[in-house]
């Protein structure tokens, strides 16, 4: 499936047009051109084959002063390009452990999942403190395949734009809390996690306070 839409889109700098709508959420022709390092005409004509073949949609940003702004962003299409855990099999793994051993072992198994992982990052940040903590977390993040960005504003924020594990989450809910318990250990402070789902775009963002 991944091979046929990479074959289907065609020229490589639309796969990272798509990267960065994937990891931004919504962008303008004017700030994907900025980010490519790319001209706007080149990169509009990009987004409008795109649109044309079904993988980007358009909705409008209104401004105080001036027209619309035209933001685009992925649709469902683009979904078999981004990596995704062997979640049909843990599927059925927690689902055999739900009639071999009752209802609470699937919840069981994953959080023993958690916790080893919970375990697997510490290791690996090992004394970093806290600003330093959540940006090497994120970046571990981001290598796994979630789409991970640190953000530093008027708080702490890891903004994640996609998920490896969303099948497990849909089915098991109470997994996304187990999540956040990860996180509040990992980076050791408070995380509020806030997920957001519309379309192809994913957002889950983690705020953290120390």
């Amino acid at each position: 499936m991944k091979q046929k839409l990479i074959e289907e889109i065609g020229k490589s700098q639309r796969l990272v047009i798509i990267r960065h709508l994937k990891k931004a959420g919504e962008l303008c022709v004017r700030d994907l051109a900025t980010r490519l390092s790319m001209s706007y005409m080149g990169v509009k004509q990009h987004c409008i084959d795109l649109h044309r073949q079904g993988y980007l949609d358009t909705i409008k940003n209104r401004k105080a002063v001036g027209r619309p702004e035209l933001l685009y962003r992925l649709t469902p299409k683009t979904n078999g390009l981004f990596p995704l855990e062997s979640n049909a099999f843990a599927l059925s793994l927690l689902e055999n452990a739900r009639l071999l051993f009752g209802p609470t072992a699937p919840g069981k198994l994953l959080l023993l999942f958690f916790q080893q992982k919970t375990i697997e990052y510490r290791e690996q940040l090992g004394e970093l403190k806290h600003k330093e903590r959540a940006i090497t977390l994120a970046k571990l993040r981001d290598y796994e395949g979630y789409m991970t960005e640190f953000q530093l504003g008027d708080e702490f924020r890891i903004v994640e734009r996609h998920t490896p594990i969303s099948t497990i989450f849909e089915t098991w809910p109470e997994a996304q809390q187990m999540e956040r318990g990860m996180f509040e250990k990992v980076l050791e402070g408070r995380v509020f996690r806030e997920c957001r789902k519309n379309s192809a775009v994913y957002e889950c963002v983690f705020r953290i306070t120390w």
